[in-house]
């Protein structure tokens, strides 16, 4: 291994301000991941040239690939840099920011979208109060394996990031989103709410504009079944209807 990391990162200063490249060379340390790679450039924030330059712009938090905070593209991959360590990464490694999310600055980018996304599809459990109502219904342990992998999900953007349905200049809600409303609707209190739920979910920008590419379930750091759970939400619609039918 070199004594120094090669890295080449694209820029940006502000929303509105065209993107660059910038080259970074920093001493290597035992066990560096690419967050431990921009926090030395923090400390030195100085380009190959050895000219001063505004300090590199990311977002991380919990460091153990739970947050999603950290997510970026690396050497061409959306991943978190905080579980991508720098022995394993080609050199010179390439840093951008995630391209299907408003750049704030450097590799910073608003996921605001995708928590606009889980309010738009009710994911979460409604309640009428605070006050002791007893114990809810019991989960099926057989469903439980399943639930428990759908509520891994960190909203991390990667697997919108490579949906060749979700941009920037339409309205589909994204693979993820579309998993959360399955494991509410698995729920069974959230069970409940499930009719205003599938309403929401075969409203615009819904589930059937997704084209089942199946590059999500590659990109998912967590290995979350999402296109079993578009499949099982697409039940759950078909169902729903069909029963609706006869109720009127």
């Amino acid at each position: 291994m070199s004594n120094t990391v090669e890295v080449r990162i694209k820029r940006q200063d502000s929303p509105q301000a065209p993107a660059y490249w910038a080259e970074f060379s920093v001493p290597y340390e035992e066990d560096m991941n690419v967050i431990s790679v921009l926090q030395a450039i923090r400390r030195n924030p100085k380009d190959k040239s050895g000219k001063s330059v505004a300090p590199v712009t990311w977002e991380s938090s919990c460091l153990e690939e739970v947050c999603g905070a950290c997510t970026m593209v690396i050497n061409g991959k959306v991943r978190q840099a905080c579980t991508a360590l720098v022995k394993s990464l080609e050199q010179p490694i390439q840093l951008e920011p995630m391209s299907k999310f408003p750049v704030q600055r450097d590799l910073r980018v608003n996921r605001q979208r995708i928590f606009d996304n889980l309010k738009k599809v009710n994911a979460w459990v409604d309640v009428d109060g605070y006050h002791d109502l007893g114990p809810g219904p019991r989960q099926n342990p057989d469903d439980q394996p399943t639930t428990y992998k759908y509520s891994e999900c960190m909203s991390c953007g990667c697997c919108m990031e490579v949906c060749p349905q979700f941009s920037k200049v339409n309205d589909f809600v994204g693979a993820a989103v579309l998993a959360q409303a399955r494991l509410f609707n698995m729920h069974p209190t959230g069970a409940m709410q499930m009719g205003p739920r599938l309403d929401a979910v075969t409203a615009e920008g819904g589930i059937q504009d997704c084209g089942l590419a199946q590059q999500c379930v590659k990109a998912c750091p967590k290995s979350i079944p999402l296109v079993e759970a578009i499949g099982q939400l697409q039940r759950d619609i078909t169902l729903d209807r069909v029963l609706g039918a006869f109720r009127r």
